[in-house]
């Protein structure tokens, strides 16, 4: 066991994947030479070769179109998009193309094709450099969506995601890059996609989140906990397939549920949630569901006080629990 933080747990799992299987390769803008903006590819090109870890031009369209003719034809494709912000112009590519590769071909082609972005705000990275985008993908059937709260799961989901047959977009927080850390096996594992896993236990209530707001969740229920609020906390980690039999069990134990995520309220991936517990476990809720998440702006503010006041914090997590358990 070694500490990492998500960043260099992220390094590891590529750097292990390219050792073990030589049809992994890595492209995207400035992923060789440079090692990729945050670094996460640092020293893998002097290790693979150019053939394995490509440069490539800033155009987000290419970066996905290649990775998919090269999936279809035997490789295992990492593309990076430098932030998710910049995913956009690759839509086409990655919903029309790769999400529906098995679909539209009965089965006969799969699509083997990881595409790894930095999302979320909290670094002041302001409007173009702080998008939540997870929502807008786990609507297209066809595509895994993983959003990595720890070190450990980042690295064991990020090997499942590169094993996996079909395309996985995986969301990694930028803000859980050098600010999250523990210990890591050293030897290989892998996490299981479409596995959430509870990261503190509790009888009162339920915040069920991903991501950075894990962390906040967990600050909040320990703030309640000196109350004799006892809150369990569900890291979903996969959004897509999601984990509904652990969202299920978990209501049912506590019947209140807190939903907190960064992206914004109005479509946000909540809802989702929110639907299919009211669906399917309204006989047990005890209280409304509520949803902390950004206001509907067009995007993060750039200004340190302006982003605080934006993002979804653990005082405003413990508001809303302490407004739910008072039902």
């Amino acid at each position: 066991m070694s500490i990492k933080n998500v960043l260099q747990a992220v390094h590891d799992a590529l750097d292990e994947e390219m050792a073990r299987d030589e049809r992994v390769i890595l492209l995207g803008q400035d992923v060789g030479v440079r090692g990729g903006v945050f670094r996460a590819s640092d020293g893998l090109l002097a290790r693979y070769g150019e053939r394995r870890v490509i440069d490539t031009p800033l155009s987000e369209s290419a970066i996905i179109g290649v990775a998919i003719g090269a999936s279809i034809g035997g490789y295992r494709p990492v593309a990076e998009i430098q932030f998710a912000d910049f995913i956009w112009p690759a839509m086409d590519q990655i919903v029309s193309e790769a999400a529906r590769m098995r679909y539209r071909s009965h089965g006969t082609w799969g699509c083997p094709l990881v595409i790894r972005t930095p999302y979320g705000a909290g670094i002041h990275g302001g409007l173009y450099h702080s998008q939540s985008i997870e929502a807008t993908f786990a609507h297209v059937p066809g595509i895994k969506v993983v959003a990595p709260a720890t070190p450990r799961d980042a690295k064991g989901l990020l090997k499942s995601a590169i094993r996996d047959p079909d395309p996985v977009l995986f969301l990694e927080h930028k803000r859980t890059y050098r600010l999250i850390r523990e210990e890591v096996p050293d030897e290989d594992y892998t996490v299981p996609l479409g596995k959430a896993i509870v990261r503190r236990p509790g009888r009162d209530l339920t915040i069920l989140t991903y991501g950075m707001m894990v962390h906040e969740s967990l600050k909040a229920a320990e703030a309640v906990a000196a109350d004799g609020i006892e809150v369990e906390v569900v890291d979903l980690r996969t959004l897509s397939p999601l984990d509904k039999p652990a969202i299920l069990e978990s209501v049912e134990r506590t019947h209140k549920v807190v939903i907190v995520h960064e992206d914004s309220l109005t479509g946000g991936f909540g809802g989702e949630i929110a639907a299919i517990i009211a669906s399917e476990a309204f006989d047990t809720l005890d209280g409304p569901i509520i949803r902390v998440a950004a206001p509907d702006a067009p995007a993060a503010p750039f200004n340190d006080r302006l982003e605080e006041a934006y993002l979804p914090s653990a005082p405003k997590i413990e508001q809303a629990i302490r407004q739910l358990a008072a039902y």
